[in-house]
């Protein structure tokens, strides 16, 4: 038999005061000992699994379609504030902190750590463990980061608030 939290498609745990104006997908999956922050937005067929551990997601960041977050026996899953995770990505047992984007089928694996400002290539893998200094670009399987440059957080903050401004619509009920 499947605990309590299996059978429903979507649990919050624990802090239900910071769900404001929070957008999930009716299609997307959200089970366990999972923490959304205000202004979050989970889209079609997102699977996020606290199942195994804990799941935090910040303030206005993004979960988009098809994306698989999902925690790990000795790996939590810790997602900053305004963070885009691209189509199809993967975050698996991670740490990524505030404002970065995780590109389009990116795949980041257990115990890796992407520290601010930073952007994950499209379809890169950042193998387990790896460190990725703030401000970096991050591409290639496995991942190198190919540079290191501050002025790529216009375009962090730009894409988070794309998807915020979407939620909202969604929210209102303009957007079906």
């Amino acid at each position: 038999m499947w605990p309590q939290s299996f059978k429903t498609s979507f649990s919050f745990h624990p802090h239900e005061s910071r769900r404001e104006n929070l957008y999930i997908s009716p299609t997307a999956s959200v089970i366990g000992d999972v923490t959304l922050g205000s202004q979050c937005s989970i889209w079609e067929h997102a699977a996020l699994r606290g199942d195994i551990n804990t799941i935090e997601i910040g303030d206005g960041s993004n979960i988009q379609d098809c994306c698989v977050v999902h925690a790990s026996p000795g790996h939590p899953v810790s997602i900053g504030k305004n963070v885009s995770v691209g189509h199809g990505a993967i975050v698996h047992g991670a740490t990524v902190e505030d404002d970065c984007i995780i590109g389009i089928n990116a795949t980041v694996l257990d115990g890796a750590h992407i520290e601010r400002g930073s952007i994950i290539a499209a379809g890169a893998v950042v193998v387990p463990g790896m460190h990725v200094p703030a401000h970096s670009l991050v591409a290639g399987v496995p991942g190198k980061v190919i540079r290191e440059d501050e002025g790529m957080m216009k375009a962090i903050t730009e894409n988070a608030e794309i998807y915020r401004k979407l939620a909202e619509r969604y929210l209102k009920g303009e957007l079906e």
